[in-house]
């Protein structure tokens, strides 16, 4: 587990990939709270380049690489360890993410993160509890430029977390294309919008609410024009009326082009009626009157949970646990590779180029190899896999989930050569070794006993020319001495030759 605590005044830095705006945020730790101290944003519109075939255009990949050029030369201060970067639903959408990803990650200094929906509405709670301390129990609602979150959470724990495919810049682009602000373009929005949020307003009319807080851009805009109009209230929240008000003024005003009302920036002028559009949908389906903006959100929320990290509170941590109750992984079992595998990457650690990152992701992917036997004992491994890589899984991100789904994978059954190519384009050579070191560990407790088990040594001539030596007479250990000796042909499918000895041979 990581140890090195952040120190009071050291910078951190979250970059949000947003599907209409990209957000840079660089802070300092003061007394356990993260205070900004500098903030860069531009509207990059990812999601507007989508066609629909949700092909990226080259366009819009270039307005991206070209906003997250700029933002590299503000993170000169920022060590990469105290970095992190999310994409959010246009990217998500992308089929041709990898493409843009693999540009961006040649002038990033750290690795692009794409988030899960309901990764991104956890993050936002973090960031609008931070906020805005509260122990009410709050609705949260985000609306983004491809989705919008919606969180049910008390004090710093969310309780209900739902992601849905309706924002400012997809909407603008069904529904306000031509930038004609209509009665029936609105109707139309709205009417779109009912239908998304209908499939959640029970589940969550039932577990209730207090109070109301929006975050980010078109909530902020929203805000400040219905508090320069007097349309908000006297402690100025954002009121359904005002909001009714408001979609009258710019069905009046009649196209984006001609908006000209205080608190709408010059960019933000050809998504606002599409947002205006969801907030009011969002208000009458939840029955809301009353919405108070919090400045706290995903890039805030990113910050608090990296503390989390550093502090020993990872809640991908918590997530593992939760994800061995839900499935009744054998504990027992579990403890015994996670002990082995942690003991064979100790060996090799070093002469593979291995770090604590490599590590977590062994230590994780071993503690949940077997939650695929809730489902089938046949074939076990691959639906672990498709757990792993499938399930909402608080705190990782989804080429996280991908990697620990490639490990668990591989680690029993025969290796295929195009597993070799498909596990190192996911995760570098690292993941092949980690897929390697996991397959021992499982050996070492086929036998699922507490006994006593013989001492597997690992050298390494090179990173192709493994060697095992176990600690024991080989008579004692038939069994074992049998199944390491089989792996020798499934290692040399994935280019790795592997020899087996004992002490008695090595004498």
């Amino acid at each position: 587990m990581p140890t090195n605590f952040l120190a009071n005044n050291e910078l951190m830095a979250a970059i949000d990939i947003g599907s209409n705006s990209f957000h840079l945020a660089i802070a300092r730790l003061d007394h356990s709270e993260v205070r900004k101290v500098a903030s860069m944003s531009e509207k990059v519109q990812l999601a507007a380049g989508l066609d629909d075939n949700n092909i990226l255009s080259e366009e819009a990949q270039q307005r991206g690489l070209d906003c997250l050029s700029r933002f590299v030369g503000r993170l000169e201060s920022v060590s990469a360890d105290r970095l992190r970067i999310v994409a959010t639903n246009a990217l998500r959408q992308a089929k041709n993410a990898d493409e843009f990803i693999k540009r961006a990650n040649d002038i990033l200094p750290k690795p692009i993160e794409i988030i899960a929906g309901r990764e991104e509405a956890r993050l936002i709670y973090l960031g609008v509890s931070h906020t805005n301390a509260s122990s009410d129990k709050r609705l949260v609602i985000d609306i983004g430029g491809g989705s919008t979150e919606f969180i049910i959470g008390q004090e710093f724990e969310p309780i209900l977390t739902e992601s849905l495919q309706m924002g400012c810049v997809a909407f603008t682009k069904s529904y306000f294309e031509d930038g004609d602000i209509s009665e029936k373009a609105f109707d139309k929005a709205i009417a779109a919008a009912r239908k998304e949020i209908l499939a959640i307003s029970g589940q969550y009319q039932k577990t209730g609410w207090s109070s109301v807080i929006g975050s980010s851009g078109t909530i902020k805009a929203v805000r400040n024009v219905l508090v320069a109009q007097g349309w908000a209230d006297e402690q100025e929240r954002i009121t359904y009326q005002g909001v009714k008000s408001l979609e009258k003024l710019l069905v009046k005003i009649g196209s984006v082009e001609d908006i000209e009302l205080e608190g709408v920036k010059e960019h933000r002028k050809a998504v606002f009626p599409a947002g205006v559009a969801v907030l009011l949908a969002i208000m009458k389906v939840l029955g809301i009157d009353t919405i108070t903006y919090s400045d706290g959100a995903l890039r805030e929320g990113v910050m608090y949970d990296m503390l989390g990290r550093f502090a020993s509170e990872d809640v991908r941590d918590r997530s593992v646990h939760a994800l061995i109750q839900r499935y009744s992984v054998d504990k027992r079992q579990a403890d015994r590779v996670v002990k082995s595998s942690h003991s064979l990457f100790e060996q090799v650690q070093h002469r593979l180029g291995l770090n604590g990152e490599d590590d977590d992701l062994l230590r994780r992917a071993a503690f949940l190899h077997e939650i695929g036997l809730a489902i089938s004992h046949s074939g076990y491994h691959r639906h672990s896999a498709y757990l792993l890589e499938h399930s909402d899984v608080p705190g990782f991100s989804q080429v996280d989930q991908l990697r620990m789904s490639q490990l668990v994978l591989n680690h029993r059954r025969k290796l295929k050569s195009d597993g070799f190519v498909q596990a190192k384009m996911i995760g570098g050579l690292s993941l092949v070794y980690l897929c390697l070191l996991l397959r021992l560990a499982v050996l070492a407790h086929h036998s699922r006993s507490d006994s006593e088990r013989p001492v597997i040594n690992l050298e390494l001539a090179d990173e192709q020319h493994w060697r095992i030596t176990i600690d024991a007479d080989s008579e004692d250990y038939p069994l074992l001495l049998s199944d390491l000796n089989d792996e020798v042909e499934q290692f040399a499918k994935w280019h790795i030759q592997l020899e087996v000895v004992t002490d008695s041979d090595g004498q």
